[in-house]
């Protein structure tokens, strides 16, 4: 039997993850997460897209100093200064990529880039040898692919692989393709274009369509041997390819699939939830792999299948994906050490003792409130104790609530503004809709509340409550989450990060308007 090929996975959660409306990170975020999917055995990490902003340009910095064994890359458009500042950013890593693109279907080139093809060509091969200048690992991505035509697409390409690229992406930018007619066009190139295997040959497919894993899998059955992905499939509009379900697919269909992964499958569950805990985006119960309800099973028949043989309705093990790992409980006995070997476990580390110190003592508040402390409460609960990225302008003091059948709920509330404090009083139709006019009262934001969302972290009904709360404010839209048992506190949490993120909103612009 011969060996198996090996598919690259390309994670781009910290990326085109981020360009989902109010899905903006931090740079601790970013690098919590990049630890995590390090650690999971991802093979490239998109850390963020340099010029955007300082902000980017510093995390992506700080996730290739601290990643070990994956690829850390930056995107770059085909212009020099995005070059530049890709190639400064992903200096530190022990292994680094340059991703650069250019849109090549013909409405874009025309509209958007208002340039000819020929202009094209001669724009992508210059941006591929100053990214070769500066690092010997380069990526160039044919924007809108799956719209492109197709002796134009052979003409770049080979062109773009002469120029030094390693990896060809080809992406379904606005998820216009189909599995059949989007595998074929990875065949066809590879067949026509002459120097075709000098190159890695990548997918890069969003969900609008809700195709984007099975043309990411089409195209790997053609000769694709890298998937672009995010984690829980995380992505502008309505998604790219998930991560969890491309590499368990691969897995579970070793039979059929001509490639293999050397992604450790245990970390999906724990890198999932910490991504949506840090983004806000809660995931589906019936989510594949990762959903809560994805290894359960209600119907009678169903059950006594399982029980009798687990493979009769069961075509994977949830411990393969991580749930097992998650049984570990902590409560107001627990000791320091353990609290510190969980958190390093879930890929938290501190800067030094007194972070340490105060997510410990967090956990020790929580602990008197809840019986069981699991490690999705960990999760929420470390965020408030990280170094912020942005200032804190405005901070929880004090949150009283009065509210009864037949009367008015009314919400008094105390916060902290820069160095002093600020009280207010207001009604409203609810608790959580008098907490929010009472801080408006405040601070006069003039945003407009688009999401309000509230989750469970964990059973019981003693559970931190999971906020999310995204304001848009003119072109600016960002998440503010918050946790809390008392879901009114956390809601208030919530409303005041997302204050907080718009305040700074200016220095931390959307990473990117535009890309593959």
């Amino acid at each position: 039997m011969s060996t198996k090929d090996p598919l690259v996975i390309f994670d781009t959660t910290l990326r085109d993850g981020e360009q989902s409306p109010g899905a903006s990170m931090t740079r601790e975020e970013k690098v919590r997460i990049a630890t995590m999917l390090d650690k999971m055995n991802v093979d490239v990490i998109e850390a963020g897209f340099a010029i955007a902003s300082h902000g980017d340009f510093e995390a992506i910095k700080s996730v290739a100093k601290v990643v070990k064994n994956s690829t850390v890359c930056s995107l770059a458009r085909a212009l020099k200064g995005d070059i530049e500042q890709a190639g400064a950013a992903v200096a530190p890593a022990a292994s680094g990529r340059i991703h650069t693109f250019i849109a090549t279907s013909p409405i874009h080139m025309k509209y958007k880039l208002q340039m000819q093809p020929d202009q094209v060509l001669e724009q992508a091969v210059m941006a591929i040898k100053m990214a070769r200048n500066l690092c010997g690992d380069v990526e160039f991505s044919c924007e809108d692919a799956s719209r492109s035509e197709f002796d134009f697409m052979c003409r770049i390409i080979e062109s773009a692989i002469d120029a030094g690229a390693g990896t060809i992406n080809l992406p379904d930018t606005v998820g216009y393709g189909e599995p059949v007619e989007y595998g074929e066009m990875f065949s066809r190139l590879m067949n026509h274009i002459p120097n075709a295997d000098k190159a890695v040959f990548s997918t890069h497919c969003h969900n609008d369509l809700g195709l984007a894993v099975a043309n990411s899998l089409s195209a790997v059955m053609h000769g694709a041997r890298q998937i672009e992905c995010t984690i829980n499939g995380l992505g502008e509009r309505a998604g790219n390819a998930s991560l969890e379900e491309v590499v368990m697919a691969v897995k579970t269909r070793h039979d059929l699939m001509p490639v293999s992964t050397r992604i450790d499958t245990r970390h999906i569950v724990p890198t999932s939830r910490l991504v949506s805990s840090i983004t806000g985006f809660p995931v589906q119960p019936n989510k594949a792999i990762v959903g809560a309800n994805a290894f359960a099973h209600e119907s009678g028949i169903h059950q006594d299948g399982v029980l009798k043989h687990r493979e009769t309705y069961e075509i994977m093990s949830a411990e393969s994906v991580g749930w097992s790992t998650n049984k570990l409980v902590l409560g107001k006995h627990s000791g320091r050490a353990a609290v510190k070997v969980r958190f390093e476990e879930l890929g938290i580390k501190f800067e030094d003792k007194d972070q340490f110190n105060a997510a410990f003592s967090r956990f020790k508040d929580l602990a008197d409130k809840k019986h069981e402390i699991f490690d999705e409460d960990l999760q929420a609960l470390v965020s408030e104790t990280q170094p912020q990225a942005v200032a804190e302008i405005y901070k929880l003091k004090h949150l009283e609530i009065v509210t009864k059948t037949g009367a008015t709920p009314k919400a008094s509330i105390v916060i902290n503004v820069y160095s002093g404090a600020s009280s207010a009083e207001a009604y409203g139709s609810g608790p959580v809709d008098a907490t929010f006019k009472a801080i408006e009262h405040i601070v006069s934001s003039g945003a407009d509340l688009k999401l309000y969302s509230v989750n469970a972290i964990t059973q019981g009904t003693d559970s931190q409550g999971d906020v999310t709360v995204r304001l848009e404010k003119g072109s600016h839209i960002v998440n503010g989450v918050g946790a809390d048992t008392d879901i009114v506190v956390a809601s208030a949490k919530a409303y005041l990060q997302a204050l907080n993120l718009l305040a700074s909103s200016d220095q931390r612009a959307h990473p990117q308007h535009e890309g593959v």
